[in-house]
């Protein structure tokens, strides 16, 4: 489903030529959970990114459903983004003027899906996460875990393949976070694969496989 055949990441910070991802191989299968941990600056966010067409690398091959995806144009890349990774991060990034139902309305509207099977999209996903009676509400009038929730829902509207997850409880308390986690399992369940970034043990072994990263690399 997901391989990384010797896949390098360099930045330059400074004169400095940084190593976010050094010599990556890494195979992951169709409905895989799998936790990615490690200490700051590992490179776990820079490997999501990566798997997610955020970043490009500098070197190596990187194949999404048997389909060599490392030289696609931006626009190509963007197309497969939208149709194949959904992500949630730890800080939401919901437009705060948007309602609940707007903001996870929002990529289908930029994918060109019509009015109608946009509408049925959006209410489903909202039902599927106990959002109907929020729908019309704005990010400021959501608590922490109902923002998280409308993330979530804002990811799998576009039906995707993969699942990326960054720290997606990092703001929220242990209630509201195992909440978002136990979610996340359920999509997992229903065939997504899923790739979760944390730093909570806990948490990180909760999946079916650990991947552990330290200085850019997957360690053995």
């Amino acid at each position: 489903m997901i391989k990384l055949d010797h896949i390098y990441r360099t930045f330059e910070v400074g004169d400095e030529l940084v190593h976010g991802l050094d010599d990556v191989c890494l195979d992951i299968k169709d409905g895989e959970y799998i936790s990615i941990m490690g200490p700051s600056g590992s490179g776990k966010s820079t490997l999501l990114n990566t798997i997610g067409l955020l970043d490009r690398v500098n070197q190596g091959r990187y194949f999404l459903d048997n389909n060599d995806v490392t030289e696609l144009s931006e626009t190509e890349q963007a197309r497969v983004r939208r149709e194949k990774i959904g992500f949630v991060f730890q800080t939401f990034h919901l437009i705060p003027r948007l309602t609940a139902a707007e903001n996870v309305a929002l990529p289908l509207t930029l994918a060109g899906v019509d009015h109608d099977e946009r509408n049925h999209r959006v209410e489903q996903a909202l039902k599927s996460l106990s959002l109907t009676d929020r729908a019309h509400h704005r990010p400021d009038q959501l608590s922490g875990g109902q923002r998280q929730r409308v993330a979530i829902a804002r990811a799998v509207v576009t039906r995707p393949v993969v699942l990326l997850a960054d720290e997606p409880t990092g703001n929220l308390d242990h209630a509201s976070g195992m909440d978002v986690i136990n979610i996340l399992e359920q999509l997992n369940q229903q065939g997504i694969t899923l790739l979760l970034v944390t730093h909570d043990i806990e948490l990180g072994e909760r999946a079916h496989r650990i991947v552990h990263m330290m200085d850019g690399k997957v360690q053995p």
